[in-house]
């Protein structure tokens, strides 16, 4: 379920990317349009070329967030294991002390 509403979410994200990226193509052409000199012209092309490029990083910052919200509900449900392919390692804390009675059944716990 997790991933249709990252899916769901990225694709939220594109289409305002490209709505961006719509509308600074439509104030690069007006720019070119209302401007006097060739220089005010370059400027508008600049203009709208920046607001593109930040669009696109926009989109990738919030694909970013989508993957961090969706990680973060994944994380921290299962029991960390202990030592290489999950073993306690040899003499460690995992292991109850020696003649503390931890860890011994008696022969009517084995059974039940």
């Amino acid at each position: 379920m997790q991933t249709a509403k990252v899916k769901v979410q990225d694709m939220v994200s594109s289409a305002k990317e490209k709505v961006k990226e719509g509308s600074a193509k439509a104030h690069g052409k007006t720019g070119e349009a209302t401007a006097a000199t060739h220089g005010e012209k370059e400027m508008a092309k600049q203009e709208a070329k920046a607001e593109k490029a930040q669009a696109k990083a926009d989109e990738h910052q919030e694909r970013a967030e989508h993957r961090a919200n969706a990680a973060t509900g994944r994380h921290g449900t299962r029991v960390p294991l202990t030592g290489a392919h999950g073993h306690a390692p040899v003499g460690g804390a995992a292991y109850p002390a020696a003649g503390t009675g931890a860890g011994t059944y008696t022969a009517s716990d084995k059974y039940i």
